[in-house]
């Protein structure tokens, strides 16, 4: 018997894109990727974790911020290559800039427009200190 991580198709990284999806509202929060050790410690901790492509690393969301994901369900899409997390958003912020959703900016007339407010200024957030 294979297991569920086995039904993955894993990118050419040992990737699969993930996007996080508000449990309360339906509203995308946030894409990122998660490696085969991300999707595992999310079911095991009921909380998401993803592979930070920059640092190298697990990357559980809110370590830093405090804005954590508690997963509520985890789906797959038909060609079993892209995940979504189904997430209780702690804090109301899943954006690095201090807002609701990393989808803020939206196409009018050809030009991206910003059309969320920040919540919580990102330097209240992140101290680098």
């Amino acid at each position: 018997m294979s297991s569920y991580l086995d039904q993955i198709k894993w990118n050419e990284e040992g990737l699969v894109p993930v996007i996080a999806q508000d449990a309360r509202t339906g509203r995308v929060l946030m894409m990122a990727w998660a490696n085969r050790e991300a999707v595992e410690t999310s079911v095991n901790e009921h909380r998401s974790v993803y592979w930070s492509r920059s640092r190298a690393k697990l990357w559980r969301k809110g370590e830093e911020s405090g804005n954590v994901q508690n997963l509520v369900e985890l789906y797959m899409d038909c060609d079993n290559d892209a995940l979504c997390y189904v997430v209780e958003q702690v804090g109301g912020i899943a954006c690095h800039t201090g807002r609701e959703s990393c989808f803020f900016q939206r196409l009018e007339d050809g030009i991206w427009h910003s059309v969320e407010a920040v919540v919580t200024d990102p330097t209240k957030i992140y101290d680098k200190a």
